[in-house]
């Protein structure tokens, strides 16, 4: 979990897009807060590996939500029996339910539905947070820590220039 922590903290401060750790914790939650084996889950994995998100926030972000879940697993069940045992909705539901394909999604399922529902809705907004979060990080933290005599001692030291020279 700590080298988790390291590569986490080292996408921060990489060169990387901001909007890709943003995406990639926005993946993450959805990933979490569904139940694992689905097939959006798969096509959420395929995204992540072909459009080359970062790995790390995504990992992190699916833990960090995956614990959440458990916690949140009675509403997204209260959610997805309301819409699925609404009487509007009924025949919406039964043509979907006769496609093989709407089976296979298994969005028949309640908490499937209701996470599915809720995690979408909430994707938004943690996008913007995330977006928020990592450049204020980016400007006010980064440029704080590196600003510290200590640490400006640390990367004047001819150690840290073979460290840096072998991380590459």
């Amino acid at each position: 979990m700590l080298s988790l922590l390291a590569k986490f903290l080292k996408a921060l401060n990489s060169e990387s897009g901001v909007w890709a750790l943003a995406f990639a914790f926005v993946l993450g939650m959805i990933m979490g807060f569904t139940p694992l084996w689905r097939l959006h889950n798969l096509v959420i994995l395929l995204i992540v590996l072909l459009f080359r998100i970062n790995l790390t926030g995504f990992i992190l972000s699916f833990v960090i939500c995956s614990g959440i879940a458990y916690l949140l697993d009675p509403w997204f069940h209260q959610i997805g029996y309301s819409l699925l045992s609404s009487e509007n909705w009924q025949p919406l539901w039964q043509g979907l339910y006769q496609s093989a394909f709407w089976r296979v999604l298994q969005f028949h399922h309640t908490i499937t539905l209701g996470s599915m529902l809720l995690s979408l809705a909430f994707a938004p907004v943690l996008l913007g947070v995330s977006y928020f979060v990592i450049t204020r990080y980016r400007t006010h933290i980064q440029a704080w820590f590196n600003k510290l005599k200590l640490v400006q001692m640390l990367k004047a030291n001819r150690f840290w220039m073979i460290y840096s020279e072998l991380r590459r």
